[in-house]
């Protein structure tokens, strides 16, 4: 569902006209119009509402702005605009984002039961090529810069090359580590970027337990 879908099954079910709902927002009904749309009239450019706009809509809707953006899905674009006074520094433009499924914390140090929580969502850059994403927990990813609290955006795959990092599933818990598989000696090792923590090793029968879920391609840190 996108914000326009909100908004046309919110007029639909409370039924009120799109001016109607265009003064409860604060929006014009040009706009709101459009958003139903989801596309501009004129060069039919997908709308990218900000995240003004989606508060705006939540007022108008009593609701708060989480609620809101759990309600559209990850496909829904949000424009993080920047204060009209920067817009003309070259080194500073708007940013788009899109929202990720946040699933649960990931360990960075011992396997911990992923704790999976599909109601949360996190922003972030459109750029990500991302399924969904996970907090690190642990200090054992620092060498890649993966701190602990860090949200690390997973890529969906069942395999991995050598040196990537994975998030990788061992019986029912999850971890965050570098991935090593050495076909002849069938042996399979997930190394830290901490030297205080040793390799972990698994061989013949304890792959069977093991199963990767995804590439880590990109983290998201406060400023430190």
């Amino acid at each position: 569902m996108t914000l326009g879908d909100l908004i046309k099954s919110y007029r639909s079910t409370n039924g009120l006209t799109m001016q109607e709902f265009a003064n409860l927002s604060g929006l014009s009904k040009a706009y709101v119009s459009m958003l139903e749309k989801g596309r501009h009239p004129q060069n039919n450019k997908e709308i990218i509402p900000s995240i003004d706009t989606f508060n705006k809509v939540a007022l108008a809707m009593k609701l708060s702005l989480n609620e809101v953006l759990e309600a559209v899905n990850s496909n829904q674009l949000i424009n993080l605009d920047v204060e009209p006074q920067l817009k003309n520094i070259d080194s500073i433009f708007p940013i788009t984002v899109k929202k990720f499924p946040l699933l649960g914390e990931i360990s960075c140090g011992e396997p911990i039961l992923a704790n999976e929580d599909r109601e949360s969502y996190i922003l972030s850059g459109t750029d990500i090529d991302a399924d969904f994403c996970l907090k690190a927990k642990g200090d054992s990813m620092i060498g890649a810069r993966i701190h602990d609290g860090d949200i690390v955006f997973i890529k969906k795959a069942d395999v991995v090359n050598n040196g990537e990092v994975a998030a990788v599933i061992i019986d029912d818990e999850v971890l965050l580590k570098r991935f090593y598989y050495f076909k002849d000696e069938n042996l399979l090792t997930l190394q830290s970027e901490n030297p205080k923590y040793p390799p972990k090793n698994y061989v013949n029968e304890q792959l069977d337990h093991i199963r990767v879920i995804g590439k880590a391609i990109a983290f998201q840190s406060d400023v430190r």
